[in-house]
């Protein structure tokens, strides 16, 4: 196959595929979009609606308007930022909510670092594609938020009560432990911060992402490991041995358009050395010729195959790859990975999107629904908005 052929492949996916897809999961009675499709693509209007994969979904209908310059894609865009304004900001309190009920009244009012960061994230991009001030004055006043009372010392704090009052980490930790604080909040605040100094220039934003940038170097980045850690306690101090690969390869190429945005040489010099590194140790450790394991959990590898991680990793390898022409395993990789996702990731039952994930053996696993609150086009349709805008 030839780069242009991939080009063309993916972006057929994206407009033919993806789009059309999540564009039937709007919900135009109460706002947003419907929040769970089961494996057997039976749709629940009445499931709860994660403020998260509304962010995303408004996130990624803007950007994809910014590719396309469709209005029906900025139209789409309009409808979740509506309704992330008027449904799931806390008038009251400040903040996002982690999720409503399916009428747009509050179900779960924790509020969570995370779930800030990819509302500044969405409403960065929209204020992009729609040019309305008040997107981005929302967007700062959460970044205002996070910045005042959603940290100490040491990094960002986590999971709040309604009023702000912290609790514990459960929504945000797995295998087995409770962290006080974790690299996946801390890569997707770089990530939204990122894209809010785009679009602003402010630099309050500037200042932060440089120290976020050195506190990846000095307490998430493992230089023994070659690997990010993944749970820590309050310190920064980690408290499991995990590999989370689908992380290592997708903070590669965030963190390189961070410091492209940014645009500090010295930290790029800095975070050049990491993410090279960080794609160096996933396509020796995770990769297996066709596709990209899960994690390693205390030595143990876990060789599901994830929708997202595949998708991350299409990005992560040809990002890598085109900062090192020479590295020409790496475009092999990306290649390789995307026919593994054609063939087994990709649901071709009509009404369908990508399967959650798969065995190693290439068998969905059928528990798994096709949209949940975690589940939406925020990696495999950024994918193909990223490889069609990298390929020249």
């Amino acid at each position: 196959m030839k780069v242009s052929e991939l080009k063309s492949e993916i972006k057929n996916e994206l407009t033919d595929h993806i789009i059309p897809f999540w564009e039937k999961l709007r919900d135009d009675e109460y706002g947003g979009y419907y929040g769970w499709l089961d494996f057997d693509l039976n749709l629940n209007k009445k499931a709860e609606k994660g403020c998260i994969l509304n962010s995303r979904i408004t996130w990624f209908f803007a950007r994809a308007y910014l590719l396309l310059g469709d209005e029906k894609l900025l139209d789409e865009a309009k409808h979740g930022y509506e309704f992330l304004r008027d449904k799931c900001i806390d008038r009251e309190n400040g903040g996002v909510f982690w999720s409503l009920n399916y009428d747009g009244t509050p179900k779960d009012t924790t509020k969570h670092t995370y779930n800030q960061a990819f509302s500044i994230y969405a409403l960065s991009t929209y204020y992009d594609a729609s040019k309305d001030e008040e997107a981005l004055k929302t967007a700062m006043e959460l970044f205002e938020l996070i910045e005042s009372k959603c940290m100490d010392d040491v990094g960002y704090l986590e999971a709040f009560t309604r009023e702000f009052i912290l609790e514990e980490n459960d929504k945000l930790s797995e295998n087995g432990v409770i962290a006080d604080k974790t690299m996946n909040t801390l890569l997707h605040v770089l990530e939204a911060y990122t894209e809010l100094y785009r679009v602003s220039k402010d630099e309050k934003v500037k200042n932060r992402l440089m120290w976020i940038m050195n506190l990846f170097e000095t307490k998430i980045y493992n230089p023994d490991l070659k690997r990010q850690e993944v749970f820590f306690d309050a310190n920064y101090n980690s408290i499991i041995d995990l590999h989370s690969y689908g992380h290592d390869i997708e903070t590669s190429w965030l963190m390189d358009r961070c410091t492209e945005v940014v645009g500090d040489a010295s930290a790029k010099e800095r975070m050049d050395k990491i993410t090279k590194e960080l794609v160096k140790k996933t396509y020796e450790t995770a990769y297996d010729g066709h596709s990209v394991a899960n994690e390693c959990d205390r030595g143990v590898v876990n060789e599901n195959r994830i929708w997202w991680i595949q998708a991350e990793s299409i990005v992560g390898f040809f990002n890598a790859y085109t900062k090192d022409t020479d590295r020409k395993e790496y475009l092999d990789a990306v290649f390789n990975i995307w026919e593994y996702t054609k063939k087994y990731i990709i649901d071709d039952r009509e009404g369908s999107e990508w399967f959650w994930y798969v065995r190693h053996d290439g068998t969905p696993v059928e528990t798994e629904p096709i949209v949940e609150p975690w589940k939406c086009p925020y990696h495999n349709g950024r994918m193909c908005i990223e490889m069609i805008e990298r390929i020249s």
